[in-house]
């Protein structure tokens, strides 16, 4: 992927960080579609909008964080991880007639999807497409609990 960057720098001119972030915001937008329509498709509440903004949003913290002062991204990185794990527990919640709590993988997904936006924004593309099919495969392996119960029918 890097001699492709490499390449296309080359034959635009030597833009410098434009072309990087053109590659990375695509990517990300490509990431957000690929696990938010697979939230959608399940009836969940965070869906392509949220995904796309939360890999965007990271990978564009982690983006500056690395171009301003490259000796110390690691400052941004521990913020994001806070915020948007603060953010997921406001996705959780918890039924009062059930007592049931929900909406913990959709908080997950999108503390991950943040984790992706960081590898993109670190250019680790190669991390960031085996993470994205992680995220979009992981919510679709049958739960232990819903087999049990088809073999109890």
């Amino acid at each position: 992927m890097k001699e492709v960057v490499g390449m296309l720098h080359d034959v635009l001119g030597g833009y410098g960080y434009q072309l990087d972030f053109l590659i990375d915001i695509g990517l990300s937008l490509l990431a957000g579609f690929l696990i938010g329509a697979e939230r959608e498709s399940r009836g969940k509440p965070a869906g392509i909008s949220t995904h796309c903004l939360v890999i965007g949003g990271t990978m564009m913290f982690t983006y500056i964080s690395a171009q301003v002062d490259p000796n110390s991204t690691s400052r941004i990185a521990a913020q994001v991880v806070s915020g948007i794990g603060f953010l997921g527990a406001g996705m959780i919640l918890k039924s009062e007639s059930t007592e049931k709590i929900t909406n913990l993988t959709t908080a997950a997904a999108v503390w991950f999807a943040a984790a992706i936006g960081m590898a993109i924004g670190f250019n680790f593309y190669f991390m960031a497409l085996v993470a994205i099919a992680f995220a979009v495969l992981v919510p679709r392996i049958p739960h232990i609990s819903k087999i049990k119960e088809s073999i109890d029918r």
